[in-house]
Formats: C-alpha cells, sequence, structure tokens
C-alpha cells in the first residue's frame, strides 16, 4: 500500500504540461482549485470532469500511475460519499431500512463530492508535482514570492523548504516500508489485534524513521555545504524561466474555464 503513494514524485516527459513554466503552472493551479469549488450544478461539474480528464490526457502520463496514486485514497474517497449518501437530508426517498435512509438529494451530493475530490487529486497532481521538477519548482516559488523580498522575508530558504519537504515524501514513504518489513520479518504484526495494540506497535517504525529523517536532512545539509551552495540573490541559474505565449494561452483558457463554471452553475440538468 505505501508503494502506491505517488504523491509528491516527479515523472519526466515532454507533454504541454511539462513544458508549462512552473510559475504559471502555480498560479494555474490556484485557477484549477478555484475553478472546482465553484462547481455547484450538475453542467458544472461535467464540465470538470473533462475538463480533467483534459489535463490527464495531456499530461500523457500513463493511466497505471494515475490509478495507483489513487489507492491509499480509496478509503477517504469512499467514507466521504458515504457520508454525503446517508446524512444528507431530502425529499424524495430511494431507499430506507430502519434509521437508514437514501434520497435522492444524498446521492447527488455524493456523487458530486466524488467528482470534486478526483478532480481536486488528479488535476492538482498533473498539473504541478508530477510534471515539475524539484529545481524548476524552486525556482517557480521562488519567483512567484519575490516581491517579499523588500519585507525581509527569506523567500528563497521557504521555497526551498517547502520543495525538499515534498520531494521527500516519497523517500519517506520507501523507508518506511523497509522498516515495516524489517520488523515483520522480526515477527511484529501491525494487522490484528485491537486498535491500541495496532498503535503500539507503531512504536518500532516511527524512532528509526524519525532517526532516518533527521540523518538525511543532515546530509543533505552537509552536501550543499560543501558544495558551496549559497541560494538568494546573487545565486545565478543555469535554465532561466522565460515565459512563452503558449504559458499565456494556457492561462487564459483557465480563467476562461473558470467563467465558464460560474455560468453553468445557472444551467439545470435533469437528474
Amino acid at each position: 500500500m505505501l508503494k502506491d503513494i505517488t504523491f509528491g514524485q516527479f515523472f519526466p516527459g515532454g507533454s504541454l504540461l511539462h513544458r508549462t513554466d512552473p510559475r504559471f503552472k502555480i498560479i494555474i493551479l490556484l485557477v484549477f482549485l478555484v475553478l472546482v469549488l465553484l462547481a455547484k450544478s450538475a453542467a458544472a461539474f461535467a464540465f470538470v470532469v473533462l475538463l480533467t480528464a483534459a489535463l490527464l490526457l495531456c499530461s500523457r502520463l500513463s493511466w497505471r500511475i494515475l490509478l495507483k496514486g489513487l489507492k491509499p485514497l480509496l478509503f477517504i474517497l469512499l467514507f466521504t460519499a458515504l457520508i454525503n449518501l446517508f446524512a444528507t437530508q431530502g425529499h424524495t426517498v430511494l431507499w430506507q431500512w430502519w434509521i437508514i435512509r437514501i434520497t435522492r438529494e444524498g446521492l447527488v451530493n455524493a456523487v458530486f463530492m466524488l467528482c470534486r475530490l478526483l478532480s481536486l487529486f488528479l488535476g492538482s497532481s498533473v498539473i504541478l508535482t508530477y510534471t515539475t521538477s524539484p529545481l524548476d519548482l524552486t525556482d517557480g516559488i521562488e519567483r512567484l514570492l519575490s516581491p517579499l523580498r523588500h519585507l525581509h522575508v527569506p523567500v528563497h530558504d521557504f521555497a526551498m523548504m517547502m520543495t525538499i519537504a515534498l520531494r521527500f515524501i516519497p523517500t519517506l514513504i520507501e523507508e518506511t516500508d523497509k522498516i515495516m518489513s524489517a520488523q515483520k520479518a522480526r515477527g511484529s504484526d501491525f494487522e490484528t489485534g485491537s486498535l491500541l495494540r495496532r498503535l503500539k506497535a507503531m512504536i518500532p517504525i516511527l524512532i528509526p524513521l524519525f532517526y532516518s529523517a533527521i540523518r538525511r536532512a543532515y546530509d543533505l545539509a552537509e552536501a550543499m555545504e560543501c558544495r558551496c551552495y549559497n541560494g538568494g540573490a546573487n545565486r545565478t541559474r543555469m535554465k532561466v524561466l522565460r515565459a512563452k505565449f503558449s504559458d499565456f494561452a494556457f492561462l487564459g483558457f483557465m480563467l476562461a474555464c473558470t467563467a465558464a463554471v460560474v455560468l453553468l452553475n445557472g444551467v439545470a440538468l435533469p437528474l
């Protein structure tokens, strides 16, 4: 299960999303999140699902990678859908047994919430993390936050910390899987027993995991110091970020899609 978590990983490629300027990717991601959250009607949600599918196709990533990343979220998706299905009050009862009742409104809300969560995860992944290298992501965050330097905010340090934290997620997941395998080989059981017993069984995993994370952080800091790394205003870059026409066109397209979602909220489809 841990190996199925792909959040924070970068998959190289030559698609339109891979070639987009990271500064525009971050802005486009914010626009996309607003777009998904603004959707309220069935027509708007259908448009959001089609837009998410188009982004997935533009990324040219394997469907196996995308579906693999959804496996760890299945419980959260199903739990949220069931909460909306049974907790939403409505007038049109579709099925009822004792105090459990499924209404038409609850079913619609469950489908809408499922579409929203899937669009948020898949869209944000293919726009930013899956298609952006750590170096490009750092440069993009730093350039976008550069006006804060006038307020004496350490923009470069902040961008570097965010990027390193994001890219450390797959490494820590792999390390956790190795520690769990080693503990299982020693006879540890993480799947049976009461909840309290399983929580206690996680202690032999957390201690070496924290130690490994701190050791990796120290090794990374020493490696950067040995290479005389000094980020900030005087740092030069091998690849200078330059905005292209396609970047502005992509951003304009997403803004137009946001306006379309607002307009589609007023369109009622028969359900």
